[in-house]
């Protein structure tokens, strides 16, 4: 559809039905700007971020009298 259509369409489009079309424009360039903010992460992008302590797979003390 070129543009001058689509112009013609809507010039002739009462007022409530053009406040309609405003909107949903409005909510597909929202939805645009959405799909574009996604980025994947990268492999290792969290690198340095986490910890886990030397003694996590040691046993813990509270189970020693089941082992």
């Amino acid at each position: 559809m070129e543009q001058s259509q689509l112009f013609t369409k809507i010039y002739y489009l009462p007022p409530d039905l053009k406040s309609e079309v405003n909107d949903f424009i409005d909510y597909l360039l929202n939805k645009r700007k959405k799909e574009i903010k996604k980025v994947k992460p990268e492999f290792g992008c969290a690198k340095g971020q986490i910890y886990i302590s030397p003694d996590f797979d040691e046993p813990l003390d509270d189970f020693k009298e089941y082992m």
